[in-house]
Parts: structure tokens; C-alpha cells; sequence
């Protein structure tokens, strides 16, 4: 499936997920906003999953769903994005309805070349790249040079995650990455349509 460049990802977890949160992301132009919320029982999630759908309705933004394929396709997203040791992208591709989006994280060049060959991914997200408030301290950082040799290693447009700001951003594209996804980005000051800009800006120049 063909993505747009470059790839802005909202994930939203906790707090963070809200109707609200949706809404403004998918008016200010966010192209994908994955629901990230493993505490929640099914019920619950699939609820949430509806009201975002709900919310991005009439948008270019697509509403994923973090490794519930079940959900995803219940609740009519447009997408599911795996974590690195979830069932095989192939398996859920041969299940999917057309224009189904997959994604999988990925944690190294390794990896992202052996999942590239395995098929049924259109994107990989690749982190943690540099130090992040959503990840412990003392958390492993990868770094520009392992994101430009994961990069390098497949076709499939990666999209950088971890301590990702409006500053660091053309580092990123310089890197190889074709978008970024971010939590605390998007919850900082200032509004998400702005911080959506700006990030364009750094990625067109």
C-alpha cells in the first residue's frame, strides 16, 4: 500500500487516549494514529477503536490498532501494527480485506531485513532511536547510524520512533527515514497541527 511522505504517526496510550485526541490529530493531518492500549480488556479497547474511527471519519488519518488484529478488523480500522515478536505479517496479510494496513516494529537492521523477506509489512517502525520520556531510564538508544543501516537494509519505508522532536527531525530524514512516530511529541506545548507543520517543514528541507 502506498504511504504518504512523510509519515506522521500519533500513538496514543493511557491519558492520551481520547475522542479529543483523535479528532485533532486527523483535522491537523496526521496520516496514521495507532491505539496503543494493552491494559484494556477487548471490550473496552474495541470501544476505544470505534470512537476513534468515529472521529477520523471524512480524514486521510488511519486509525491502527497496536497488535489487535481482532479488534482492528471489528472495529473497521484500517490497520494493524505488530510487535516485534507478534504473529507473522504474512500470516495476518492472507486473512486481511484489501487495503489492509500492517506494520511491525523492528529493533535492527537484522530484523528488519528478515521481515522484509517474510512479506506482508508496508511499513516497519524502527526505535528506540534517541532517549525518551515514554521509556525507563537507562532504556537502550539506537542511535542515527543503526537508523540508517536499518534504512538501508530494506525497501520498506521506516518510520522512527523514541525521542523524536521538531529538532531532531531532519536528522532523521537525513538518516533514511520516511516518517517518524512519537507519544510525548504530540502531548507537549503548543497544538498537534502545529507540531504536524513543523515537522513537514523539517522533512521537506
Amino acid at each position: 500500500m502506498q504511504l504518504p511522505f512523510p509519515i506522521i504517526c500519533l500513538i496514543t496510550t493511557g491519558e492520551a487516549t481520547t475522542a479529543g485526541v483523535v479528532r485533532e490529530a486527523a483535522s491537523a493531518a496526521v496520516d496514521l494514529v495507532q491505539i496503543r492500549e494493552p491494559t484494556l480488556d477487548s471490550g473496552a479497547l474495541l470501544r476505544v477503536v470505534r470512537d476513534a474511527m468515529v472521529e477520523a471519519r471524512g480524514t486521510a488519518c488511519r486509525v491502527l490498532v497496536n497488535d489487535r488484529f481482532d479488534v482492528s478488523i471489528a472495529a473497521n480500522a484500517a490497520g494493524v501494527h505488530l510487535r516485534a515478536n507478534s504473529v507473522p505479517a504474512a500470516r495476518i496479510r492472507s486473512v486481511a480485506p484489501d487495503g489492509f494496513l500492517i506494520g511491525r516494529s523492528v529493533h535492527s537492521p537484522s530484523e528488519a531485513a528478515a521481515v522484509t523477506r517474510e512479506g506482508g509489512c508496508d511499513y516497519l517502525i524502527f526505535g528506540t532511536v534517541f532517549a525518551s520520556v515514554s521509556k525507563p531510564t537507562g532504556h537502550p538508544v539506537a542511535g542515527l547510524e543503526e537508523l540508517e543501516r536499518v534504512c538501508q537494509s530494506t525497501p520498506l519505508p521506516v518510520i522512527a520512533v523514541g525521542g523524536i522532536s521538531v529538532g531532531n527531525a531532519r536528522e532523521v530524514h537525513a538518516a533514511g527515514a520516511k516518517g517518524i512516530a512519537a507519544i510525548g511529541l504530540f502531548r507537549g506545548p503548543g497544538s498537534i497541527a502545529s507540531t504536524v507543520s513543523k515537522l513537514r517543514h523539517q522533512f521537506d528541507s
